[in-house]
């Protein structure tokens, strides 16, 4: 760094002139880089959610010595009868827009005790519009071993901490689904009030 000595020295070589000439060289610099042009493009993000949870909460009533039974979430011993604009009458709701395709997740929180049951396979029933306004009857949706592909499963193992399985929905469709549980309730006749807590998770991708 120039200390004042070699400042004057430099000053005193160049003269006035020299100095006027830095002096407006500077300034001109100065100018330059402030007169550039600069351009922005902004960026509007719009999260968008897939999956929207129906019902939260159901009852079941089940029997000691109960074999190969069938309860629905919701719906308890029958299904229901769809009427989208009430949430108690479907598990969960998927819309796909032309972007993305879904695979939801479905399983259980936590398993059920083997001690109790001797099977609890879970499955699910979807409804898609029919074009003309109204909703198919509940039949039974695909289940999928991954997120993508094509090896498919009979069920959920409800019996097995952390099993699941996956349902795959396509573009630009809207689905409700219904969750189906066959069980057999064989091995006690403990009468104390039972929790199954199901989970899905949906996964937004671009194709399976």
């Amino acid at each position: 760094m120039l200390n004042k000595r070699k400042i004057l020295k430099l000053f005193a070589s160049l003269g006035i002139k020299g100095v006027l000439c830095l002096i407006c060289l500077s300034i001109c610099l100065a100018s330059i880089s402030f007169a550039l042009v600069t351009y922005t493009s902004t960026v509007t993000i719009t999260p968008t959610v897939q999956l929207s949870v129906g019902t939260t909460t159901a009852a079941w009533t089940i029997y000691v010595n109960e074999v190969n039974q069938v309860q629905y979430m919701p719906g308890g011993s029958s299904t229901t009868t769809l009427n989208t604009g009430d949430t108690s009458t479907y598990a969960f709701e998927v819309v796909t827009d032309a972007n993305k395709v879904c695979a939801v997740e479905v399983g259980l929180t936590t398993a059920m005790d083997p001690t109790e049951f001797s099977n609890f396979d879970i499955t699910v029933l979807s409804s898609s519009s029919t074009g003309d306004g109204t909703w198919s009857a509940w039949t039974a949706e695909p289940l999928y071993a991954n997120p993508t592909g094509s090896t498919t499963v009979a069920s959920i193992n409800g019996l097995t901490q952390d099993a699941v399985a996956y349902i795959h929905q396509g573009i630009s469709t809207t689905k409700y689904y219904e969750i189906q549980v066959t069980y057999s309730y064989d091995l006690v006749d403990t009468t104390t009030p039972i929790t199954a807590t199901f989970q899905f998770t949906p996964f937004p991708q671009n194709g399976f």
